[in-house]
């Protein structure tokens, strides 16, 4: 139905813009546009005439092209270790409190091309490795930007990048949807927002601005407040906002004299806290900087342990050098924490340093120490110092346990981190916090943290292939456990690699067991410092690769657990080439037929 001529107080050449126009506005510039009308003082009676009018002209030429004001909301998440999902549930909830109608999906489960039916768009992205979307979002992110993405005129949308600011390509996936939603036509319903790692309360202020924003364009409440506190299990009041003390029980390591290496087995005990996990999540673990290092701090900065200063936005006090152990990251520097040290500072060589270019080089093996050290004299008070300083962030390590197995303990596996850098020795905050610091009777403040992406199949009897070289051996562990439990019938086969069989195999006797108990079908490993030729676990996957492509074709799943950089993308470049080989496809079919594995959620990764 088109705007005629007859019975209107427009000519026909009016007429004619009018219905080419009204059609492409989307639903917030009708709103606004009729706002605008009703505030004209052209003539007393003018606004409600105009207003009226713009309520006439809302029925365009074709009803088809023209969406209605809706209380309809889609929230997309991409997600690798689980915050942006948590996120998204909250989200979820809270708009559903609001009487919002959410639609909650991973990315790799919504079809792209439900796109063109979405009025509201909320996308939760982080950012993987150097700027890489998480496995869950890589489909979506490919469709998005390739040729067969839709225009999308009629979709408001908003973005929330997670990231971590010590890595240069900071919030880089949410930063390439936010750019490319508006390419393809849409309107930012609230500006992104991109969220370093203590992301509670930035993301709280982007939900209230979005929830804000959605009840304006319904002409509602807009003073709606969201609280910064994180998402909690209907079970357990704990969570990452307000982690439990677990006792520690036991503290051993795992590796033998004369390893190279130092690998801790931490038992923990949830009694009382109501926590409970499945095997695939991950634990979150609040540790204390190094007191030894502190004390190199203030001892260069010649300041007052004792001294009071506040330490965050609500105000809480603390004295200088518990700040500094138990709340502020001192062992990352990043760019921005350089760029406001150079306001404090006013140092001429660190001036020079942001403008070379050379940050990169510089951040990595450095800390806050050699911060200092470099770039000194620091003429300003401990207050202005530590207010640049970012909260020290939690760590995640995969759970190596089975609740089902073992009820109200969780269990970890930690490599100690220690090396040389720059004329020091570094040590890993909470990896040597457990392997220096920490006895039985002791506690951490801890939560558990979902994970999604990996997780054991729903049916036992499907078969399942899991790669996981040194601490990767972890969630295995928790896998092998829980089958047991349940007595799972799938055959399961294990790569594990290491350096050394004799100090370095860990949980042999667990592993030993398994497999003569049938748990276990098959277990290959690779001790690369065994033989005059290194060997690793993708090298023993090739040697096999006939019975590894039959396995997959019986329907599979595959788990990798580890290291990112090198062992997790040679094993996926082994599996591509498996693939290819003894199906006897193409290097793209084959690849096509690893990402279908992933789509299926057949493929699925646990990398860091």
């Amino acid at each position: 139905m088109q705007l005629q001529v007859l019975n209107s107080p427009f000519n026909q050449e009016q007429a004619e813009l009018l219905n080419r126009l009204l059609p492409s506005l989307t639903e917030s510039q009708k709103v606004w546009l009729s706002g605008f009308l009703a505030a004209s003082q052209v003539q007393a009676h003018s606004g409600s005439q105009a207003a009226a009018a713009l309520e006439t002209l809302e029925v365009p030429v074709s009803v088809n092209n023209v969406k209605t004001i809706t209380k309809e909301v889609t929230i997309l998440f991409g997600s690798q270790s689980g915050n942006a999902k948590g996120l998204a549930d909250k989200a979820k909830k809270t708009l559903e409190g609001q009487d919002f109608k959410v639609t909650l999906s991973s990315m790799s489960d919504f079809k792209p091309n439900n796109l063109k039916k979405v009025d509201n768009l909320l996308i939760i992205v982080s950012t993987h490795g150097e700027g890489e979307p998480p496995d869950n979002a890589i489909s979506f992110h490919e469709f998005l930007h390739g040729k067969r993405a839709p225009k999308l005129e009629g979709l408001q949308y908003s973005v929330l990048a997670l990231g971590d600011s010590s890595y240069e390509f900071f919030c880089e996936t949410g930063k390439q949807f936010d750019q490319r939603l508006e390419e393809l036509g849409g309107t930012r319903l609230y500006p992104r927002f991109d969220c370093d790692v203590d992301y509670d309360e930035p993301a709280a202020e982007w939900l209230e601005g979005v929830l804000n924003s959605l009840n304006e364009a319904q002409g509602g409440n807009t003073s709606h407040q969201v609280s910064a506190e994180g998402t909690q299990s209907l079970e357990s009041q704990y969570s990452r906002t307000n982690p439990f003390k677990a006792e520690v029980l036991e503290n051993l390591n795992l590796n033998g004299r004369g390893s190279n290496k130092e690998t801790r087995h931490l038992e923990l005990s949830l009694e009382g806290s109501g926590l409970t996990f499945e095997p695939g999540d991950t634990l979150g673990i609040y540790p204390e900087n190094d007191p030894g290092l502190v004390d190199l701090l203030l001892e260069e900065l010649k300041w007052n342990p004792e001294e009071k200063v506040n330490i965050n936005k609500q105000g809480e006090i603390r004295s200088l050098k518990d700040a500094l152990i138990s709340y502020f990251e001192l062992t990352v520097l990043t760019k921005p924490l350089l760029e406001k040290a150079l306001e404090l500072s006013n140092n001429e060589k660190l001036r020079e340093l942001l403008a070379s270019g050379d940050v990169k080089e510089y951040l990595n093996g450095r800390d806050l120490l050699d911060l200092v050290r470099d770039f000194g004299p620091w003429n300003v008070s401990a207050q202005d110092f530590v207010s640049i300083l970012r909260k020290l962030p939690a760590r995640l390590y995969s759970i190596a346990s089975s609740y089902a197995a073992n009820p109200e303990e969780v269990h970890l596996t930690i490599g100690a981190v220690r090396y040389e850098a720059h004329g020091r020795d570094r040590k890993g905050v909470c990896s040597i916090l457990c392997a220096e610091r920490l006895e039985p009777g002791d506690t951490l403040p801890i939560y558990i943290q979902k994970n999604d992406n990996f997780k054991l199949p729903n049916n036992p009897d499907t078969p399942i292939i899991m790669v996981g070289p040194g601490t990767g051996v972890a969630p295995f562990r928790s896998f092998m456990q829980e089958r047991e439990e349940i007595g799972a019938e799938g055959k399961s086969w294990m790569f594990f690699g290491d350096q050394h069989f004799v100090t370095d195999f860990l949980y042999q006797t667990e592993w030993q067991k398994w497999l003569k108990d049938g748990v276990l079908t098959k277990m290959d490993v690779a001790f690369s410092r065994d033989m005059d030729e290194k060997v690793y676990v993708q090298h023993r996957m090739l040697e096999h690769s006939k019975e590894l492509f039959e396995w997959l074709e019986e329907g599979a799943n595959v788990y990798i657990c580890g290291d990112e950089k090198n062992m997790a993308k040679d094993v996926h470049n082994t599996l591509i080439e498996i693939i290819e080989k003894e199906g006897g496809m193409s290097r793209e079919k084959a690849e096509a037929y690893l990402a279908s594995m992933q789509q299926q959620k057949r493929y699925q990764r646990d990398v860091y």
